[in-house]
This record gives structure tokens, sequence and C-alpha cells, in this order.
């Protein structure tokens, strides 16, 4: 798990340590750094700003699920992420069993 902020380093390490975070957290990301994603930007009282995304990569760097949220509600919670890996985990060994078992098979 990696994440990202807008935010500076001092206020980085802060949210860090607040939350007892134990991932690497890249911070001062940019609009030019994320525009391929294609953010979800919100202009209202608090100013501009980049609405959360989330991303699920499998090891070969292929997006496996996103989320673009703008409130809490909606986003992947840390159960829900540890969930979807096992099923696709699952469902990867299954596979390889099959194919296996179909190998054993061919004369």
């Amino acid at each position: 798990m990696i994440a990202a902020s807008v935010e500076n380093l001092e206020t980085t390490l802060e949210m860090e340590a607040k939350y007892g975070l134990t991932f690497p957290v890249a911070y001062g990301v940019t609009e030019e750094q994320i525009e391929d994603f294609h953010p979800l930007m919100n202009e209202d009282h608090h100013g501009r700003y980049i609405q959360p995304m989330e991303f699920m990569l499998l090891r070969d760097g292929t997006v496996f699920g996103s989320m673009y949220a703008s409130g809490p509600v909606g986003r992947m919670g840390a159960d829900e992420v540890i969930n979807s890996i096992k099923i696709r985990e699952r469902r990867r060994l299954e596979r390889e069993a099959e194919a296996a078992e179909a190998a054993k098979e061919k004369p």
C-alpha cells in the first residue's frame, strides 16, 4: 500500500504520526502530476481541491479496481480491499488448479 497527498512534508508527517501509518506516503502532489488519472476536481468555500482517488493494482501494474469519491460514502474500507484481494487470489488458485488438472489429463 502506498498513498500520495497534496499536502507538504510537515503536514504529511503529522498525518502519518496521528494515524499511525506504516506505509509510504508521498507528499506535494500537483494537479499536473495526476492529470493522466483524470481526477475529480471540486471548488467550494474551501477552494479548489482534488477529490480522493483509490487504485488497486495487480502485480503487473494492471488496475484491478479504482474509486473516485467526493466524500467518505463509496470509498473502500480496508476490510473491503482485503476481501477483494482474497476473492481474486482464490479465483486465481482455482484457475491454476484447473489448468494443472487439465494438463494431467492430456496424453
